[in-house]
């Protein structure tokens, strides 16, 4: 018998990237190792969005697969909030890591905190560590921080630990292929590059019927916070595009209240907010809408990423409108057909594209067979199952 612990802040039935992503990964890693063979899943219990309440068992046994959700203190996604979470499920989680002999520990992390927490277990036993990177939390910690004071204390201590974990990980895997370029100074693990992908209630979509709507609507579904800066684009754009296009925001996040207080005081009309819906929900809504939005904040850190936002919209045939820079701009423009992208921020660029475009549906058939998530995991797992002893 062989065990690997896996760590994931995230997992069914919650609603976040890091869910859709780890879920899938994990019943398609069991599928390939033997029956005798496990997985210990350590996760949360569902807590992505305060103002979504769902409800898992604490404990679940499927399979080769057990499952443990750890219940955490509410949050509303603020830096605070989460440390005080990950306190508690660090603690938590290293009760139960104690109970069984492991051959292999994966983490998923996008906050650093998930890898510190497969580092240590890893290193105090001598085991081989398999990190999948969705984030690289210095950069983005070293643009959100406003509090000069707070950065000056912290930033080292978060580099510190970052170097302690990279520097001893077997393997490494990055969600986008422009977190190469920082982690070519941590030579001792190995690297590959696993994507987001397509999920399979996506790949096979219906077309959409001919639009007709004289005010066109522009959804955007997702997390509300200082990453998404949707505060500095919404707002302004939707005041200049009034009468001709209404924006239609699903999610929460920690500045929320920013873009409420924004839209409140530029007085705009045509924005309207819902909270966060079941996937099977918001896929209608998807449906339902005729532009699929995306932003990011104009930080540094984010000219690296590619948020898995864009294999979701990319699977419909609508024209999906990206506020993003660096490797997810050029990422867009090259595989996603029929898209308006622009520079974070930048409403005059928005505004003037959308000014000039003829709207249309076109299916990316290429896309969703070359970005299929359940090819891609099926590599990852093979992947993972590698650093695994050979079967007895």
């Amino acid at each position: 018998m062989r065990r690997i612990l896996y760590f994931t802040f995230y997992f069914e039935p919650d609603l976040c990237a890091g869910s859709f992503r780890n879920t899938p990964l994990v019943y398609e890693l069991a599928k390939q190792l033997n029956e005798d063979d496990e997985i210990t899943v350590i996760t949360t219990y569902p807590n992505r969005y305060n103002t979504f309440k769902v409800s898992a068992p604490l404990f679940e046994k499927k399979a080769n697969i057990t499952i443990h959700r750890i219940t955490i203190p509410e949050h509303k996604s603020g830096f605070t909030d989460q440390i005080f979470s990950f306190r508690t499920f660090y603690r938590e989680a290293k009760k139960i890591a104690k109970k069984e002999h492991y051959d292999l520990v994966y983490a998923s992390s996008s906050r650093l905190f998930s890898a510190f927490l497969g580092y240590r277990i890893a290193r105090s036993r001598k085991l081989p560590l398999y990190l999948d990177i969705r984030d690289i939390f210095i950069d983005t910690m070293d643009d959100v921080l406003g509090n000069r004071l707070l950065k000056f204390f912290i930033m080292p201590e978060l580099r510190w630990i970052e170097r302690k974990v990279f520097s001893y990980a077997t393997h490494i895997n990055l969600v986008s292929a422009g977190f190469i370029s920082y982690f070519n100074k941590y030579k001792k693990p190995a690297y590959s590059v696993f994507s987001n992908g397509v999920d399979d209630e996506f790949a096979s979509l219906p077309s959409s019927p001919p639009s007709d709507r004289v005010i066109k609507k522009i959804l955007y579904a997702g997390n509300i916070g200082e990453g998404q800066g949707l505060h500095i684009i919404i707002p302004q754009a939707a005041r200049q595009l009034e009468g001709k296009y209404e924006f239609v925001v699903v999610g929460d996040g920690g500045t929320k209240n920013k873009l409420v207080e924004e839209l409140e005081r530029l007085q705009v009309k045509n924005v309207r907010l819902f909270a966060p819906v079941r996937r099977k929900e918001l896929m209608e809504m998807y449906l339902d809408s005729d532009f699929l939005f995306i932003h990011l904040n104009n930080y540094e850190a984010f000219k690296k990423v590619l948020p898995s936002k864009v294999f979701e919209m990319a699977a419909y045939d609508k024209p999906v409108i990206a506020g993003v820079g660096g490797y997810a701009g050029e990422f867009v423009k090259e595989h996603v057909a029929n898209s308006i992208v622009f520079e974070p921020g930048d409403c005059a660029s928005l505004v003037e594209q959308l000014s000039h475009y003829t709207y249309r549906h076109e299916k990316r058939d290429d896309f969703i067979a070359r970005f299929r998530r359940s090819r891609l995991i099926r590599e990852m797992a093979a992947s993972i199952a590698s650093y695994l002893p050979p079967r007895s």
